[in-house]
C-alpha cells in the first residue's frame, strides 16, 4: 500500500473545504475568524489524540505537532479549560461599517438611529464612514453593492442611503439545516479519517458510493426522484432495525449498566 504524502492530503483537504468555505462565506464568517478556530482544532485534537498511555499530551509535543509555539498552546488550553471561554471574532470590513453607522456619534441621530448618508461627500457620507472603518483598501462601490444584495442597506428615493440591519449575513441559511450539515461532515469526516488511521486489525466502516461522470444533465430528476425512493426505503429499514437494538442508555433489562454507541447510515445525493 503506497503511503499519502503531506501534499497529497493537503489536495485532499482544498477538495472538502471548498464547500465548507462557500457555506461560511455566505454565514459572514471571514478568513481570520476561521484560521483562529483552526488553530483551536489543531490543539483540542493534538492534546485529545496523540498521547501516550490514554493522558493528554504535553505542551511540548503539542506544539511540535501542531507547529505552534508553546506559548500559544497554553494559551489556546486557557481558553479551552476557561468555564466560559470568550471567542477571538474577527469581523469583515462590512460588518465594521454597519457596526459604526449604528455606533458613531457622527453617524446616528439624536434619538440614536442610524443616518440616511449620501454616497459621497467630504461630511457625513457613506465614504466617510468607510474611512473612518478601516475599508479605504476597497472600492466604496464594491462594498455599497455587497451591502445592497446582502439587505443590509437600500438606496433611497432621496438618493440616500439607509441602513436596514446591524448584521452582515451575505446570505441568511435555515439554521436547522446549517446544524444538520455540520453533523453530516461530522460523520462522514469521521467515517473517512478512520478508515484512514485505523489499527491494522480494526475494521473499516462502511463507505461507498455509486458515481458516473457521463450521466446527461436532464437526468437529473429522474435521479433525485430514484434516489428519494430507494434511499428512503433503505434508511427506514435502517432505522427499524436500529430501533429492534436500541437500549435504555444507563441499564439492559437485568439493570446491568451497558456501554451504548451512536450508529446509523446516511444517504446522500452527489451532482456536480
Amino acid at each position: 500500500m503506497e503511503s499519502a504524502t503531506t501534499p497529497q492530503a493537503l489536495a485532499a483537504t482544498r477538495r472538502w473545504l471548498e464547500p465548507a468555505i462557500h457555506v461560511l462565506l455566505r454565514s459572514g464568517v471571514p478568513w481570520k475568524e476561521f484560521a483562529e478556530l483552526a488553530k483551536s482544532v489543531y490543539v483540542d485534537v493534538a492534546t485529545d489524540r496523540f498521547g501516550k498511555r490514554g493522558r493528554p499530551t504535553n505542551v511540548s509535543r503539542t506544539a511540535v505537532l501542531t507547529g505552534l509555539t508553546r506559548r500559544e498552546v497554553r494559551k489556546q488550553r486557557e481558553r479551552r479549560s476557561a468555564a466560559d471561554p470568550a471567542p477571538t471574532t474577527h469581523v469583515t470590513k462590512a460588518s465594521l461599517i454597519l457596526s459604526g453607522w449604528h455606533l458613531d456619534p457622527e453617524f446616528v441621530d439624536k434619538k440614536g438611529r442610524p443616518r440616511p448618508l449620501p454616497v459621497e461627500g467630504e461630511g457625513t457620507s457613506f465614504a466617510t464612514l468607510i474611512k473612518r472603518c478601516g475599508g479605504a483598501d476597497v472600492q466604496p462601490t464594491t462594498l455599497l453593492k455587497e451591502l445592497i444584495n446582502a439587505g443590509c442597506v437600500r438606496r433611497r428615493t432621496d438618493g440616500r442611503l439607509q441602513v436596514l440591519q446591524r448584521d452582515y449575513i451575505p446570505q441568511a441559511m435555515d439554521a436547522e439545516m446549517l446544524r444538520f450539515w455540520g453533523t453530516s461532515l461530522t460523520d462522514i469526516a469521521r467515517t473517512g479519517s478512520h478508515n484512514l488511521t485505523r489499527r491494522q486489525r480494526e475494521a473499516t466502516r462502511f463507505s461507498r458510493w455509486a458515481v458516473n461522470d457521463r450521466i446527461p444533465a436532464a437526468a437529473a430528476r429522474d435521479f433525485r426522484q430514484l434516489l428519494e425512493r430507494e434511499g428512503q426505503a433503505f434508511l427506514e429499514r435502517i432505522d427499524a432495525w436500529l430501533t429492534e437494538q436500541q437500549v435504555d442508555a444507563t441499564t439492559t433489562e437485568e439493570s446491568i449498566p451497558v456501554e451504548v454507541a451512536r450508529l446509523g447510515a446516511g444517504v446522500y445525493q452527489i451532482q456536480d
